[in-house]
């Protein structure tokens, strides 16, 4: 099956209809509601003997009224237009969690719990419904070209929550091979007047294994409501593209990222220990994937950069390639290397492209957070004492200011990637410092495929893919 024939929707049948039916949930997932919930055919009622008729009707229209009113909340507050949740929300969220770590855990409980109850965030005019924002990557027809990149969603807990916010991609991981801790807290710091994060979270995981299964009980769920049954069958048809969606993101127009990492205690000079750690990931969560997201590039893990070496990564991409080429599945996940943007140089550009062409990768995510710290903005903008301090803390830069960084290393790379003849052009992805729609339409000029998100949304709040969208659209009408 094409992966363009992959995202023609399967009609229901009867037991799937059924089935979707007797499972709220999983339609308020797929953004569909029972007419059920707001139809009333009850008559006003009539006056009771003895009680004067104004008296009944007025009691009427105030719980009418009252309905309505609760109502109309609902629908505003699980808008991701709403301004509740950019102005309101995330500054609420920030005095109640002074430490950004623990901001972070709250945000994704709450999504979690908002959407097991239906009341997420979620588009309810998309931008893109039109098909004017659609883009081609991998052979998909993508509904938008913006992106969530990993962090966001560590341990995917939220998937589904995040593409409810309208993005045509959401990475989730890293994941490494065994559960690791990360390094010690505190380890993520705001620095408020830049919009910008600090962070050493040091690739935390609860292992490949356990991603694994979180992923493997979303299919079961997936394939149950759509009628396929609840056994390994049901859940292989879905893998294989009969649900007509793709298999990681079970989303029409959309794409599951997963990104994978090899542990701390691996040592980096090892490289077939290294492999064998990215390996061991991708045959556990690659089944339930679209793409798997190679990370040599985070500065919180010592000794992960260096893998970017043409000799080293080389090796490291053939053996995730092979990997993912084993999966039992019709459709096999694209595979994509993140690069770091303090890799730079000519040579080291040169080198990862060269281990890009021979190990058959598909494309490029530039890139991640910098051990660099960008001057302010605006220009001459002069840091409060705690926030000078807190650049001083280890860890990587993320925010604003590597916008500029972003678009000149894309544009980079898609010059040395420029498809040889007959070959299949190299995918990239942008991520770091996009906050707008003009910004994203840069990276998009520059040579990118979509442009990515994270910091953003933690300043942005829930309804910042819908922002961007809307933006972009505007760029685009001039």
């Amino acid at each position: 099956m094409s992966a363009r024939a992959a995202l023609r929707p399967l009609p229901l049948n009867g037991a799937a209809l059924s089935t979707r039916t007797q499972n709220p949930q999983l339609l308020r997932g797929r953004g569909c509601w029972s007419s059920k919930r707001f139809t009333s055919t009850t008559a006003p009622p009539t006056a009771a003997p003895g009680k004067p008729a104004k008296s009944v009707f007025r009691k009427y229209v105030f719980r009418t009224s009252l309905v309505l009113t609760l109502l109309s909340g609902y629908f505003y507050a699980t808008d991701t237009r709403a301004s509740i949740h950019r102005y309101v929300v995330v500054p609420l969220v920030r005095w109640l969690y002074p430490d950004a770590e623990d901001a972070h855990h709250a945000g994704v409980d709450a999504l979690k719990e908002l959407y097991r109850l239906g009341l997420h965030p979620r588009e309810r005019d998309s931008p893109d419904k039109d098909g004017k924002l659609a883009t081609e990557v991998f052979g998909y027809t993508l509904s938008n070209p913006i992106g969530i990149s990993g962090g966001l969603d560590k341990h995917a807990d939220i998937p589904d929550p995040l593409f409810e916010l309208g993005p045509a991609i959401v990475e989730v991981g890293g994941t490494t091979p065994q559960p690791q801790d990360g390094n010690p807290r505190p380890r993520v710091f705001r620095v408020v007047s830049q919009a910008a994060m600090i962070n050493r979270y040091g690739l935390n995981s609860k292992g490949a294994d356990h991603m694994a299964k979180v992923l493997k009980e979303r299919v079961r769920a997936f394939a149950y409501a759509h009628g396929f049954g609840d056994h390994d069958a049901a859940e292989q048809r879905v893998l294989n593209g009969e649900a007509g969606v793709p298999p990681g993101s079970l989303f029409a127009g959309k794409l599951l990222a997963v990104q994978v990492a090899k542990n701390k205690t691996t040592p980096e000079s090892d490289i077939a220990a290294v492999a064998q750690d990215y390996v061991y990931c991708v045959d556990r969560v690659a089944p339930y994937a679209d793409i798997v997201v190679v990370n040599v590039s985070s500065p919180n893990t010592p000794g992960l950069r260096g893998l970017q070496a043409a000799g080293p990564l080389t090796e490291i991409l053939k053996g995730v390639v092979g990997a993912a080429r084993r999966i039992d599945r019709k459709t096999k996940p694209f595979v994509m290397v993140k690069v770091s943007p303090d890799e730079d140089s000519d040579e080291q550009v040169d080198g990862i492209c060269h281990a890009v062409r021979e190990s058959g990768v598909d494309g490029v995510i530039v890139g991640n957070t910098t051990n660099r710290r960008p001057n302010p903005l605006p220009k001459g903008y002069v840091l409060s004492a705690k926030e000078q301090q807190t650049l001083s803390e280890t860890g990587g830069y993320s925010g604003p200011q590597l916008f500029e960084g972003t678009v000149a290393l894309v544009a980079r790379y898609k010059e040395k990637l420029a498809a040889e003849e007959g070959s299949t052009p190299k995918a990239i992805f942008a991520s770091g410092g996009i906050t707008t729609g003009r910004q994203a339409q840069a990276v998009l000029d520059a040579g990118a495929s979509v442009a990515m998100m994270y910091t953003a949304i933690t300043y942005g709040g829930t309804g910042t893919v819908t922002r961007v969208k809307n933006e972009l659209r505007e760029e685009r009408e001039k």
